[in-house]
């Protein structure tokens, strides 16, 4: 849960004895089976008959508003780890941006993310949690299965049931796309429909998927932290559609920044909002490493493999 003296810990999730990260089963899921697959297929179907200049233009402006406003700066960096603070029409329009991306409602966001940081945080955990298989059943498994631990955590919503806002998004999460689908039909019929609503979710999806593999198995990496079985890497090439979050070795050394490009030359968007929104006093309490403070157990890479050609060397002299 939450806590004040640790601020890099999994926020919701209950710590206690007795959860396994290790043993489950991952089962199809109907639900994500016809709700991501299904627009996966409408997408590539329809998508070619209804291709025009405005329908391509929405569908850049709607993702990525969705990606930045909604799954970057409202469910990622705010919800899930408190990184910074703003009024409550604000945060309930960047939570609904979020609902508005089509991946999870905002507790099924929460508990699919914590559980996930919670089980890579142990000395090993499922491939599922790890995004340790093959690149094609990993596919398989994220977009489209579930994962049923034998011994699941708890979590602790309260913080959240006590809004019905939040209680209303997580029961209509889906239905948030009816409104603007009848909208973008009024506007620019099926062309519209078809790339501003089905071919943007179904990007969001798969493509979070896609950084989510690649950020667990190669890439960049400057961070380890001790005791983690699971260790992040850069995917440099997904900074700007991911809107910073693909800076992922940064994230898992610092969670609980605002900030993910850490270093010169990693394009941080979502960063730059929460930048913009704090000078015009519309977000405080932004955190960053330097407010974060050094995270125990994190070690540099650079530093760490110096170590120990220097070890090496020591013990081959000796």
């Amino acid at each position: 849960m939450r806590n004040d003296h640790d601020p890099h810990s999994v926020n919701f999730l209950i710590d206690e004895p007795g959860p396994d990260p290790r043993f489950g089963r991952v089962r199809a899921d109907a639900p994500s089976i016809v709700w991501n697959g299904g627009m996966a297929v409408f997408a590539l179907a329809a998508g070619p008959f209804f291709i025009t200049p405005s329908a391509i233009i929405l569908f850049f402006l709607t993702t990525g508003t969705a990606l930045l406003l909604g799954h970057s700066v409202g469910y990622h960096r705010m919800m899930i780890h408190g990184s910074f603070a703003a009024p409550r029409w604000l945060t309930r329009t960047l939570v609904w941006f979020g609902a508005f991306v089509g991946m999870a409602g905002p507790l099924g966001i929460i508990r699919a993310h914590d559980t996930r940081d919670w089980a890579q945080r142990q000395a090993d955990c499922h491939p599922f949690l790890a995004h340790r298989t093959h690149i094609v059943r990993d596919a398989w498994w994220q977009i489209y299965c579930r994962l049923d631990l034998d011994r699941a955590p708890r979590f602790d919503f309260s913080e959240l049931d006590r809004d019905p806002f939040y209680r209303w998004l997580e029961a209509t999460w889906r239905w948030q796309q009816l409104p603007v689908a009848l909208a973008f039909f009024a506007i620019g019929g099926w062309g519209w429909v078809v790339w501003g609503v089905a071919a943007r979710v179904a990007v969001a999806n798969h493509g979070h998927w896609l950084v989510g593999h690649l950020a667990h198995n190669r890439g960049p990496q400057r961070w380890t932290v001790d005791a983690h079985g699971v260790q992040a890497f850069d995917v440099p090439w997904a900074a700007i559609p991911t809107m910073g979050e693909a800076w992922h070795n940064n994230h898992h050394a610092y969670p609980g920044s605002a900030r993910i490009g850490l270093h010169p030359g990693q394009s941080d968007w979502g960063y730059v909002v929460i930048r913009l929104c704090e000078r015009l006093g519309l977000m405080w309490d932004v955190q960053t490493p330097e407010r974060l403070g050094q995270r125990a157990g994190l070690s540099e890479v650079a530093r760490h493999e110096a170590g120990l050609a220097a070890h090496s060397a020591y013990g081959h002299t000796s």
